[in-house]
């Protein structure tokens, strides 16, 4: 195993207290975070989300995606349940990199879609690596997860991994004139599943 656990300690956000639990990836180098809300060892899925970062979206506030909002709302629905766990794990722009992200973007605004972005700076659409999750899972005490996420792709990947995904659940939100491109490319070439009914508009 090459993930290992380093440090625990609190962290107060605007949605509650959450213990946030840091890994290493001895292989990589990576640093990986978890936020844990309540007793995630109780019998029973854990509702999870398993999020990538995204500096653009989660820190600088881009409305080119919905990563941030996701992010807040995770950890929103989490605090309210009272029990769950937020993975945060470092995989820049769908896993090229925050340097080659900008780059993307620069192709996006002349024209190209997420997906042909990517390919025309010689990457697959989405290069994340989920097997690191299942050793943080082990590590907490987690044995199942209720996964937030509208990407079936991410439930067959996490589940190839090892990890075992009881429900799926639905993170629509951050709709905006900004990201609408971005959104559609999702559902038309990348699977995810999202309706216009029920998604919350930023």
């Amino acid at each position: 195993m090459t993930v290992k656990f380093v440090a625990d300690s609190k962290l107060p956000t605007p949605w509650g207290v959450f213990t946030m639990v840091g890994f290493e990836d001895t292989a990589t180098g990576k640093e990986h975070v978890a936020l844990v809300c309540g007793d995630i060892t109780t019998p029973g899925p854990v509702l999870a989300r398993m999020h990538s970062e995204c500096l653009t979206g989660d820190a600088l506030f881009s409305l080119r995606c919905d990563c941030g909002f996701q992010l807040q709302e995770a950890l929103r629905r989490i605090s309210e349940e009272g029990r769950g766990v937020l993975f945060y794990l470092r995989q820049e722009g769908r896993g090229i990199g925050l340097l080659n992200k900008i780059r993307a973007y620069d192709l996006q605004d002349h024209g190209a879609d997420t997906v042909e972005a990517n390919e025309q700076l010689g990457f697959a659409a989405d290069m994340r690596d989920y097997s690191i999750c299942l050793p943080m899972m082990q590590h907490l005490g987690v044995t199942s997860v209720k996964l937030m996420t509208n990407n079936p792709r991410k439930v067959v990947a996490l589940e190839s991994a090892g990890v075992k995904v009881a429900e799926r659940v639905p993170l629509q939100v951050g709709k905006n004139r900004h990201n609408e491109g971005y959104l559609q490319t999702k559902m038309g070439k990348l699977g995810h599943m999202m309706t216009e009914e029920h998604f919350r508009e930023e």
